[in-house]
């Protein structure tokens, strides 16, 4: 059954999860084309937060398996078989690969789940269709872009055309494996780079079987190629690989400074970064409708259990509406209970790991010893052998320079801040290290266009939280990273500009 069908039972759910793990998981590296162990032999542990159950043993790849990996696609790059396609040909090819992941939907669905805890509800209905429609709308895209005439003096001619950048290494984060993992590999594919990619060492199997299903679709060998390993490993010599031209990372802001430092230590190859958030929801006393809101900012705080870079962990409330509202998200949130996530009811399951769930378990803590209000939660689930079914956390009257209110905490922790006018909520909304997302909830359109403006974010939503599709770019200020994601505007990541002038006198 595909995913944009109805959502199977639980049962079945389980029935498919086993017999995918009976049939062994692809866990090996993918280069030049086929799976092969890491050179070492090395492998390390694929552990489900969903029950503790050891999946498989993934390649542990280092710098020997990047060596070869980074060969095969320079070779494929040079050698034309794909940057030298027409356009048209690699857009048929890309959609042939969106194709294979429609195809194979619910099992990438269950792997997404097993591996890193996404509820199935989740990735078979938002993450999968997702994937396929990123990597279908760069298929459209990569055969309609234009190259440019600059207007110069009459006797010459100004030729700007856009040129594959060459090797490309994707580094893509735990959250949403499979699908950031499109928001790379897509662009870069579709403006005719080899990609070398390098997924989340808590979350690999999407990334795994992604490769072989790109080959099978018809993309060459050698051009697409997936690495799994220790990000202090194998994305540490992805950063320091001299043959390296581009690479587009996605995850904390501290690892995306290290490969700024990396790119500066090797050949200053182009870095992109979509790094940490602390994103504020704002909503003032002349909110329109505070259900709405209150509905809004829960999902936005608590969605893939807070396991978002732009979560909503930041709600700024006007003292004015703050009790009638903090009474309504309040109840929200304690209907929110951990649970399986193969369950299709489940709406709120595991974090990644146990060690991710203690950590997120620490601020929870300094959050008490600051003395901020808990109203909601802040325990792990009673009976969770796993260590890793945390509660909604909510808490009340945090000031903004409390480390729950400052530090990107990646889980289930809302913290309110009240304040006294939107000049205030703005100042607090900036009072971050981060700017990668902001939403404002007011009917005023003059005080919409001031926030909009005076706020320091990438994406600014007005009236509603997390909205959006592929062709509006995502990415930040601050220390939330520089590039885009997404929309037309990804493919910059992904190609250098060349100038030709012609002298015609």
């Amino acid at each position: 059954m595909a995913a944009s069908e109805q959502i199977s039972t639980y049962q079945s759910w389980q029935d498919s999860a086993e017999q995918l793990i009976s049939n062994g998981l692809a866990n090996q590296a993918f280069i030049d084309g086929e799976f092969c162990d890491a050179a070492s032999g090395a492998t390390f542990d694929c552990i489900s937060p969903r029950n503790g159950q050891l999946l498989t043993r993934i390649a542990a790849c280092d710098a020997e398996d990047v060596d070869k990996a980074v060969a095969t696609a320079r070779q494929a790059f040079d050698a034309g078989v794909w940057s030298g396609l027409m356009p048209k040909q690699r857009k048929k090819i890309l959609q042939a690969f969106a194709d294979e992941l429609e195809a194979h939907a619910d099992e990438l669905a269950l792997l997404e789940s097993l591996d890193m805890g996404m509820t199935i509800r989740d990735s078979s209905t938002m993450n999968l269709p997702g994937a396929v429609e990123c990597v279908n709308w760069y298929a459209e895209l990569a055969d309609k872009l234009y190259d440019e005439i600059a207007p110069t003096q009459p006797n010459a001619l100004t030729r700007i055309h856009r040129v594959p950048v060459g090797v490309v290494a994707a580094i893509v984060p735990w959250n949403y494996p499979l699908m950031i993992a499109c928001w790379k590999a897509a662009p870069a594919l579709a403006a005719g780079n080899s990609v070398v990619l390098k997924p989340a060492e808590q979350s690999s199997l999407t990334a795994i079987r992604m490769a072989e299903l790109a080959h099978k679709a018809g993309v060459p060998s050698g051009v697409f190629n997936v690495v799994p390993g220790m990000g202090d490993v194998a994305g540490k010599a992805l950063g320091l690989h001299m043959d390296v031209d581009a690479l587009a990372f996605t995850g904390s802001s501290r690892v995306g400074g290290l490969y700024m430092q990396y790119a500066g230590q090797s050949n200053l190859k182009r870095v992109a970064l979509e790094c940490g958030g602390k994103t504020p929801n704002i909503v003032l006393d002349d909110v329109e409708d505070l259900d709405k809101a209150a509905a809004a900012i829960v999902l936005g705080a608590f969605s893939n259990q807070g396991q978002i870079c732009n979560a909503g962990s930041r709600l700024i409330v006007d003292r004015k509406v703050h009790q009638p509202l903090m009474d309504k998200v309040r109840i929200l949130a304690e209907k929110i209970k951990p649970a399986d996530p193969l369950d299709p009811a489940t709406e709120f399951s595991c974090l990644v790991d146990a060690r991710h769930t203690a950590n997120v378990l620490r601020y929870i803590q300094a959050g008490n010893e600051a003395g901020a209000k808990l109203v909601c939660g802040g325990e792990q689930e009673a009976g969770d052998d796993c260590q890793c079914y945390l509660q909604a956390t909510i808490f009340d009257n945090v000031s903004a320079d409390m480390r729950i209110a400052s530090e990107e905490i990646f889980g289930p922790v809302l913290s309110v801040i009240p304040v006294d006018s939107l000049e205030q909520a703005i100042a607090v909304a900036n009072a971050t290290v981060y700017g990668l997302g902001a939403a404002v909830w007011t009917r005023d359109m003059k005080r919409m266009e001031q926030a909009a403006h005076d706020i320091k974010a990438g994406v600014i939503w007005i009236n509603c939280h997390d909205h959006g599709d592929i062709s509006s770019p995502v990415g930040g200020f601050k220390q939330s990273g520089f590039g885009r994601d997404k929309s037309i505007h990804a493919m910059d990541k992904y190609v250098e500009y060349k100038t030709v002038w012609i002298d015609l006198s």
